[in-house]
């Protein structure tokens, strides 16, 4: 999936910044739902979603079909869909160039890491002419959305672990050029840990993650007490829509945490319980879910070759 071309794409366009913060606020709009579902179910198909399809998967999290019309019209301005046919059925599927994002946005949101204080940091200088300034800024911009800290204007750093992900994202965006890689060991007196709250902005991250422990935390609460999943398309619909926003509220916060290791948090870390919260609702959410999608796909396979 993908964090915002888009659940994964990279950090959405759209979100507002916190206050004095880089870091944006999690506000999932029509465009991330439908991101998010297209991550979910629409690659699983084929890359394709009927309208009618995604219609009726919006109208289970309560947008209104002029909300989702509007909504693709600007993804298709964005190149993330396209209009295609699909069994003689109006559809949308995902830009195939974008593939390799979502692949991306898997590994982070379902196979998540974090670094342990023996690990080597992974460091990147940047330079970029005077006459190409709007660069420095879309780099710095992006090294923001995927969780590095600025240790100086043109020093930034994360965990060794995070190389390969960084480096495909400079790739697709032809910024290599202007970009040089360390491998790199902490070695002067002061402790890490101390200077790990300088170059990150922990405490606008931190303030993310409340707010998805809030939201969430009260889903995870009534899902647990009412023991299994109920069967059934009722109790399926719930799952999906409580599946798709958790997704989609979750699916940027991979990407805005690097991943620090727990010796070098702040005590009572509220990311350690988010991620607890997001895997337990995962787990209990991920199966009823798909089986209303399936149903819902399968019942317009059905009308249109009947």
């Amino acid at each position: 999936m993908v964090e915002d071309p888009a659940p994964p794409l990279d950090a959405d366009p759209d979100a507002e910044p916190a206050a004095g913060s880089a870091v944006p606020r999690l506000t999932p709009r029509h465009q991330q739902l439908i991101v998010t579902i297209y991550g979910l179910y629409g690659r699983s198909n084929g890359g394709a979603l009927p309208v009618s399809v995604l219609i009726s998967m919006l109208d289970d999290l309560g947008v209104e079909s002029s909300g989702v019309r509007s909504s693709v019209s600007r993804l298709k301005r964005r190149g993330v869909l396209e209009s295609v046919k699909q069994g003689g059925v109006a559809a949308y599927r995902l830009a195939p160039n974008l593939e390799d994002v979502f692949q991306e946005g898997d590994r982070r949101i379902f196979s998540p890491r974090r670094a342990t204080a023996a690990d080597r940091w992974l460091l990147i200088a940047f330079s970029v002419p005077e006459s190409q300034r709007h660069l420095r800024h879309q780099l710095r911009s992006m090294l923001t959305r995927m969780g590095f800290g600025s240790v100086t204007p043109g020093l930034w750093i994360a965990p060794g672990n995070t190389y390969e992900d960084i480096r495909h994202q400079l790739e697709r965006t032809g910024l290599m050029e202007y970009v040089e890689f360390f491998k790199a060991e902490h070695l002067t007196a002061e402790d890490v840990k101390d200077k790990v709250s300088r170059w990150w902005d922990l405490p606008a991250l931190e303030s993310l993650y409340a707010e998805f422990i809030e939201r969430f935390a009260p889903v995870l609460e009534r899902w647990e007490s009412a023991g299994a999943p109920a069967s059934g398309p009722d109790a399926d619909r719930a799952a999906f829509a409580d599946y798709v926003q958790l997704l989609t509220q979750w699916r940027r916060l991979p990407y805005l945490d690097p991943g620090l290791p727990e010796e070098f948090l702040p005590p009572g870390w509220h990311g350690l319980t988010a991620e607890r919260i997001f895997a337990e609702l995962h787990r209990l959410l991920n199966g009823p879910a798909r089986q209303h999608a399936e149903r819902l796909l399968g019942a317009t396979g059905s009308s249109a070759t009947a």
